[in-house]
């Protein structure tokens, strides 16, 4: 007994003063600022919609012309020998060497080709778009995540407070056998059952302050900061909102739920490539224009320098006649891939409702469970007060009154899971109709 009391005494001396010393109360919307200021995952997931918004330029999708400049010199040395149709003498020639400066500036340009360009244009808008929603689907995700968590810490704080009380009410126990047994009114047996209780209620409450120390180390890992560092939630209960509109929750879920839009998004991206693939079906238009300059420099012959210069333009009219029924397939495939984007919208909408019962059943249910577990606990309540007085003056056993402690610990722990699923399922029906940015207010 005296060794689990000194664990008790070492944790209470470390863990909870600690935080006291601390002297920092964070509530809910501090460590979601910290968070989305700090993680890493949304961090990750900003920059890659940074990148997606970046794309979005007229050059990337081909609405510009591509202009190159190029410049060399070529050294050619050449040995030859002329043989005249006559009885002339042959022509040698040895070492006669040609050196070639040239530079240029070309440019070329798809004037038209079946829209392939503005078609190119508008996905990547909306890939920019893709990206944003995306981004939104992480930060509604963490908001979601984190809000839970620090509701976790919360009863975790709440289970750890019903614990020490416990260990309180089993040591007034202990204190009570100990002078009966002092005076020979109770039995050695019952001393040691009281030790036992004890030593067990004690037990439970170390194992609940590394049950909370671990949910404080998730929820500065989620804050992206110190995972160690000291702090206690602001909230003392749980509280949660029993006044949510079913058909409200409803209509926004299926307006501007993230998911669903994502799969809209998706259905118009392959829209647009079916566009794309279309384009192949017209002819296209190019130019071609550049300016040049060549200087030749001779040590034989009758030339010694030579310098040509001056632009050039063209244009290329061209159309695919025959492509092996390529193009005919991959626009067939194309209307198909269109078809099952939209069968996943309907999916999508689909599963959204089939969630969205589930969870307002369950968090209807929950608040109900919850107002039958008040009422529990406050009867559970009288009936440990009744008991402890039946007790001390001797009118009810040991084991009643550890039945009526332990139905007291266990109408609380109840309870606090009740409030705890009931605040669950209010963030999830907040998260699926997009509307779980409230917790930041």
């Amino acid at each position: 007994m005296h060794r689990t009391l000194s664990k008790i005494v070492l944790l209470s001396c470390f863990l909870m003063p600690a935080i006291a010393r601390s002297q920092e109360v964070m509530d809910l919307q501090e460590c979601l600022r910290l968070g989305l200021e700090n993680n890493y995952d949304l961090q990750i997931t900003r920059n890659e919609a940074l990148i997606s918004g970046n794309n979005v330029t007229p050059g990337n999708a081909g609405f510009l012309p591509e202009i190159t400049l190029n410049s060399g010199y070529t050294l050619r040395n050449n040995n030859s020998d002329q043989f005249s149709a006559g009885e002339e003498e042959t022509v040698q020639t040895r070492n006669a060497n040609t050196g070639t400066l040239d530079a240029g500036v070309n440019l070329n340009w798809t004037l038209f080709e079946g829209f392939r360009v503005q078609t190119n244009y508008k996905r990547l808008q909306e890939m920019q778009t893709i990206g944003e929603l995306n981004t939104r689907l992480a930060v509604e995700g963490f908001i979601a995540n984190l809000t839970a968590e620090y509701y976790n810490y919360v009863q975790q704080q709440l289970r750890l407070g019903n614990l020490k009380y416990a260990v309180a009410l089993s040591r007034e126990r202990l204190r009570i056998v100990e002078s009966r047994y002092q005076v020979g009114s109770l039995s050695r047996l019952d001393l040691q059952q009281a030790r036992v209780y004890f030593n067990a209620d004690s037990s439970l409450l170390i194992q609940q302050y590394e049950i909370l120390h671990s949910s404080r180390i998730r929820l500065n890992e989620m804050m992206g900061g110190d995972v160690n560092h000291l702090f206690a939630a602001q909230d003392t209960t749980i509280r949660f909102d029993a006044t949510l509109s079913k058909q409200l929750l409803l209509d926004a879920a299926l307006q501007q739920n993230t998911i669903l839009l994502l799969a809209v998004k998706n259905k118009t991206l392959s829209e647009l490539e079916r566009k794309n693939l279309q384009s192949r079906n017209y002819p296209y238009l190019r130019l071609n224009a550049g300016y040049g300059f060549t200087h030749y420099n001779y040590n034989s012959g009758t030339l010694d320098r030579q310098r040509n210069w001056g632009p050039t333009v063209g244009v290329t009219l061209g159309y695919t006649l025959f492509d092996g029924f390529n193009r005919r397939r991959e626009q067939k495939n194309a209307r198909i891939s269109i078809q099952n984007r939209e069968l996943e919208v309907a999916q999508s909408k689909l599963a959204l409702q089939s969630d969205f019962a589930n969870m307002w059943m369950a968090y209807q249910n929950n608040i109900e469970l919850t107002n039958l577990e008040i009422e529990s606990l406050e009867n559970a309540n009288l009936n440990y007060e009744i008991a402890m007085e039946r007790y001390k003056i001797g009118d009810l056993s040991g084991l009643e009154l550890r039945e009526a402690q332990n139905s007291l610990l266990e109408a609380e722990q109840r309870l606090l899971t009740a409030q705890y699923n009931t605040k669950l399922y209010e963030i999830l029906l907040l998260q699926i109709s997009g509307n779980v940015a409230a917790y930041l207010n």
